[in-house]
């Protein structure tokens, strides 16, 4: 029995009950023990399945696309400092300006699939940032690149948020944080190729060169998706009005553990992407001077990170959320303290341990939004993908001004802070009551026990 006293069980087909709708089923997660049942619809994705396989696949793909293209940019940095004559604080707006119009684009985005459905919404998203990305590749002028990048984080707001409620809504709830742990994984993977294939090539062709064939691969990665997703079986239309939207958000703002999930959302990855803004800077200044390709392929660090994505949401499925969540914020913050180290092979374990314990941190913080929020879970995972962004754009610009100060020992420190507070209020989350169960079905309450845990 986990920390919320959930039952770790399985609905049994000859018990005659049904599993619920997802509002109803997410509810129930969220609070722990016994499921009220309801009528039948049609089932949740279950693992082992082959809908599951293709489900997993396709959200894989829409995971490695996003943050390829999102971040193949970040080793570029110092290449488009030289070629455009810029400082480092600067440059960081390459990459500052996709997330902060992603961002932006977050707002709308999850009420947008609330009303026309999710597939759709995300295929048109995955084949825009592509078609984006490769105008990148041939845009002339500084002011030219930022607004394609800026194009390119517009459209992956109609991925991520979306991604996190489809898996909600369609994926069993007993297997929602492995799942999810998987298409975060596919982030880590995502984002480790997108470092790794551009900070490479990049000593042998020109950055062009480099973010076109990221363009290209992308394209691949959408036909991937679109050809495999699964239809929605759960998706309830909900018509576009301005008002449901304000209410919506103000749902969620007034919920007693949300904002504080939205929160961690924004130090989590502001404390994240600083690190790999200003690593390649520091690796290739002295007394380190490693060539732009080996820096490159530091982002193989990304491979903690599949693994602990997946590993972590598991975890929390069987031990609860708030056990986790704090173990890997401090994870975190003791990989940052270890890239302080002179030696090389020090500051390489750090970020090591540092990238294993964010994408499990984020994997169960993003899968918590959807067991918490009863209604319009679009916008709840919109709300909290705003704040994660904007700490991406925030953080990630502020870390330059400490790295022209302090250099990395500023910028490790500034992380650290960011850290510390996000481990507080993990641990502020052990005083928020699960939510109740009760009256979640809308009609009488019979138990149905299923292994969930929030």
């Amino acid at each position: 029995m986990n920390d919320d006293g959930d039952h770790d069980s399985r609905a049994q087909a000859a018990s005659g009950f049904e599993i619920l709708p997802p509002a109803a089923a997410l509810a129930a997660a969220e609070s722990g023990g016994g499921t009220p049942c309801a009528a039948a619809e049609a089932g949740f994705i279950e693992k082992g399945t082959p809908q599951f396989r293709r489900t997993v696949l396709a959200m894989f793909a829409a995971g490695f696309a996003t943050f390829a293209l999102l971040y193949c940019v970040q080793p570029l940095m110092p290449v488009l400092s030289q070629d455009f004559g810029l400082d480092a604080a600067r440059t960081s707006l390459v990459l500052s300006v996709s997330t902060a119009l992603l961002a932006c684009g977050l707002v709308v985005t999850g009420p947008i699939s609330d009303a026309l459905g999710r597939k759709p919404v995300m295929g048109l998203a995955l084949f825009g940032a592509a078609a984006c990305t490769l105008g990148t590749a041939v845009m002339p002028t500084w002011h030219g690149v930022l607004a394609m990048r800026a194009l390119v984080g517009l459209c992956f707001s109609g991925v991520v948020a979306v991604a996190m409620t489809y898996l909600s809504e369609e994926i069993h709830p007993r297997v929602i944080g492995f799942a999810m742990g998987l298409y975060i994984g596919g982030n880590a993977i995502g984002g480790m190729t997108g470092r790794l294939v551009v900070g490479v090539i990049v000593d042998f062709v020109s950055w062009r060169v480099a973010v076109g064939a990221m363009g290209a691969l992308a394209l691949v990665a959408a036909t991937v998706f679109w050809r495999n997703v699964p239809p929605s079986r759960h998706f309830r239309r909900t018509p576009l009005r301005m008002a449901g939207l304000v209410n919506g958000f103000r749902l969620h703002l007034r919920d007693a553990a949300l904002p504080w999930l939205f929160l961690e959302g924004f130090l989590l990855m502001g404390g994240f992407v600083t690190l790999f803004n200003y690593i390649s800077y520091r690796l290739l200044a002295p007394p380190y001077h490693l060539s732009q390709a080996v820096v490159g392929s530091v982002s193989a660090v990304y491979l903690t990170g599949i693994y602990s994505s997946a590993r972590v949401g598991a975890l929390a499925d069987r031990l609860g959320r708030r056990r986790v969540l704090w173990a890997a914020i401090a994870v975190m913050l003791v990989g940052v303290l270890v890239t302080l180290a002179e030696p090389l092979g020090l500051i390489l374990a750090g970020m090591l341990i540092f990238t294993a314990g964010f994408f499990g941190a984020h994997s169960v913080a993003s899968s918590w939004i959807g067991r918490r929020a009863r209604q319009a879970r679009g916008q709840a995972s919109s709300l909290y993908l705003l704040s994660y962004y904007l700490g991406s754009s925030i953080a990630g610009t502020a870390g330059g001004v400490f790295w022209h100060r302090a250099g990395w020992t500023g910028v490790g420190l500034f992380i650290a802070g960011l850290l510390t507070v996000a481990l507080a209020v993990a641990l502020h989350m052990f005083r928020i009551p699960p939510l109740e169960s009760s009256g979640a079905s809308g009609g009488p309450e019979r138990p149905c026990r299923i292994s969930i845990a929030t």
